[in-house]
């Protein structure tokens, strides 16, 4: 199986994934880029693979009726995603150690992206999830 680690920029909280993740979704949504400053690329994996240290320091904020975000309380790094009720975490993919092994799928709701860019990487685009 392989493994993959990560954190927050501060170190309070690590991660490790052992087992598949899927492909890398770039999501363009009014939310994500408004809590992350741009879009956001993030991966998932099912719950029973995902181990977190310091999971005292993360806040989880209910970013809306379905799902919630979380950050780590200290350096308010964006962690993770879930869906309310949901079995699998969405990890963002820059909180991964180098080397990650992930792979880029698609984007996502890009009739929402910003207008200060273009997405030209050729991947597929959808307008909604």
């Amino acid at each position: 199986m392989e493994k993959r680690t990560g954190g927050c920029h501060c170190g309070a909280v690590r991660f490790s994934v052992i087992g598949p993740v899927r492909e890398v979704i770039y999501c363009h949504c009014e939310q994500c880029r408004r809590q992350s400053g741009h879009f956001v690329a993030a991966t998932a994996c099912d719950d029973d693979l995902l181990s977190v240290s310091g999971a005292e320091n993360l806040t989880w904020y209910a970013a809306s009726d379905v799902a919630k975000r979380a950050f780590c309380k200290t350096c308010g790094s964006l962690l993770f995603w879930k869906a309310n009720g949901g079995s699998r975490t969405s990890i963002m993919a820059g909180a991964f150690d180098k080397p990650t092994g992930l792979v880029a799928g698609h984007h996502i709701h890009i009739a929402d992206k910003g207008d200060y860019y273009e997405i030209a990487d050729g991947l597929p685009q959808y307008q909604e999830r």
